[in-house]
């Protein structure tokens, strides 16, 4: 049984929401056994309570634990911050500089997905900003593609790009296929690649 992890930060939600849909995809496919987890928080309790950042009821992760290096396939749920990932994120990103070092990622999948709270918030960039860190650790990044048709609708506003599915503010039944169809197409990936 090959392993998934869906590792996100999300503090309304939106990147929650992304991520079950991105792990029904990968469900429904077998053989593949997915789980979500959370970064741990940087904020202090104060900040949180006066941005109104929600308390998700999902296991937290560790660069360092076992399970992660563990893994076979790895998507990362990301909301942006001004074009970039979040702190959270990065500082969980800088805490594998020892998986690095003995090359523990290398040659394993990886995909992104992405949520913004804007109309050109920086969904793009922030993938591209990310990948920097999956060629470092010799991550080989699987894009999503336009493989969904729903990617080239110009009849609503989606966050899905060729990069990873995503939303923009609220997110719609179309962001929740196009996510659904990334995890499906990621855990097909997974198992022909190994």
């Amino acid at each position: 049984m090959k392993k998934v992890l869906i590792i996100i930060y999300s503090s309304y939600g939106h990147t929650l929401s992304l991520a079950k849909s991105i792990k029904i995809g990968i469900d429904s496919i077998g053989d593949i056994e997915s789980t979500i987890y959370i970064v741990p928080e940087t904020l202090s309790d104060e900040v949180k309570s006066k941005m109104g950042v929600r308390d998700l009821e999902i296991p937290t992760i560790h660069a360092l634990d076992p399970v992660f290096a563990q893994a076979d396939g790895y998507l990362f749920g990301i909301p942006t911050r001004f074009g970039a990932m979040p702190a959270q994120l990065k500082a969980f990103f800088d805490s594998t500089g020892g998986l690095w070092k003995s090359k523990a990622l290398s040659g394993k999948l990886v995909g992104l997905f992405i949520s913004t709270g804007t109309q050109h918030g920086g969904i793009e960039s922030t993938a591209l900003n990310t990948i920097s860190f999956f060629a470092h650790h010799g991550l080989i990044y699987v894009p999503l593609g336009f493989s969904h048709a729903g990617l080239g609708t110009t009849s609503s506003v989606i966050g899905s790009s060729p990069y990873g599915a995503g939303c923009v503010g609220d997110v719609s039944d179309l962001d929740l296929d196009i996510a659904e169809s990334q995890g499906k197409q990621f855990a097909q990936t997974l198992l022909r690649f190994n």
